[in-house]
């Protein structure tokens, strides 16, 4: 059973890292280019991402991040005392990532890169708070590999 749970979490924080790197390359590569020369540079943006985008690296592997967290939740019941909640944890920031993504993101990636583009103003605005509010996901998003690591180092000592 613990070498199934080893190999849960490794893959988990494996994908967790994933999705944290990418998500850090975006705000520092990505996001300032589309900033750079508004409306040009959002329109190079948009013929950019015509055929895929950031979003469909997200919509694979965020799902898979919370189907893992999910699995490690379920593996862990037998593991070593405080690494269920420690599992729990990750989860719930797994689906918090999530929530704000859709909730936040995605809207604001409707107006930067769908809508049409009669305002630079109307761009500018939830660009400008795209990229602010990147760098909490980033944070969300480490916590949570922090936690998937804690919690693979918790089950691979088999201590308490």
């Amino acid at each position: 059973m613990k070498s199934i749970q080893i190999l849960v979490l490794i893959v988990a924080a494996t994908v967790g890292c994933g999705l944290l790197f990418v998500n850090i390359y975006t705000s520092v590569v990505d996001a300032p280019n589309w900033s750079r020369d508004l409306p040009a540079s959002i329109a190079v943006a948009r013929e950019y991402f015509s055929v895929k985008n950031p979003g469909t690296f997200f919509r694979v592997l965020s799902p898979i991040n919370q189907v893992l967290a999910l699995l490690a939740v379920v593996v862990s019941w037998w593991a070593p005392k405080g690494t269920f909640s420690i599992c729990v944890i990750a989860l719930i920031l797994a689906v918090s990532v999530d929530i704000l993504t859709f909730s936040y993101f995605y809207p604001r990636n409707e107006i930067m890169f769908v809508a049409p583009m009669d305002n630079v103003d109307a761009i500018r605005s939830p660009l400008s708070r795209w990229r602010n509010m990147n760098s909490i996901r980033s944070e969300l998003i480490a916590i949570d590999v922090f936690f998937d690591y804690l919690r693979l180092i918790k089950i691979s000592q088999g201590s308490s």
